[in-house]
């Protein structure tokens, strides 16, 4: 079981890959039978779907940046509330290149010093370029 302190650096550890758009880096961290779910529910099962469903985002980045509003660790349960900010040029339809910027929590769950899941929450309104833009959700 990692220590409080040893799940905090592993995070800190896998920033800085984020930072660097280091797919590798970040990948690292990963269980081989990860299941990770994103913001609009696509599921990826396993470290080589991930880094399939990944690998375009990272190429295509766009110089996008996550940082760490704050941070909750259970060290008895081994699960992270990790709420963070996603400033990026913005995907969404209309508003393509523009300045972004999505918040959201994740929820990671380790196994070892791997992580096995990671389900992520954003919220439903973002803002691009100042102006707060409601999401519409997709049927």
């Amino acid at each position: 079981m990692l220590s409080r302190s040893e799940i905090k650096k592993l995070l800190q550890d896998w920033n800085q890959a984020w930072d660097r758009h280091d797919i590798d880096g970040v990948m690292q961290l990963f269980h081989k039978d990860v299941i990770f779910e994103n913001w609009t529910g696509a599921k990826a099962k396993g470290k080589t779907r991930l880094l399939a469903a990944w690998a375009p985002w990272f190429k295509n980045h766009g110089g996008f940046r996550f940082s760490e509003e704050d941070t909750f660790i259970d060290e008895q349960q081994q699960k992270v509330l990790y709420q963070w900010r996603l400033d990026w040029p913005s995907l969404e339809s209309g508003f393509e290149g523009k300045a972004e910027t999505r918040r959201g929590v994740d929820v990671i769950q380790f196994k070892g010093d791997k992580i096995i899941q990671k389900l992520t929450y954003s919220k439903t309104t973002i803002e691009i370029e100042g102006k707060r833009i409601g999401l519409a959700a997709n049927a």
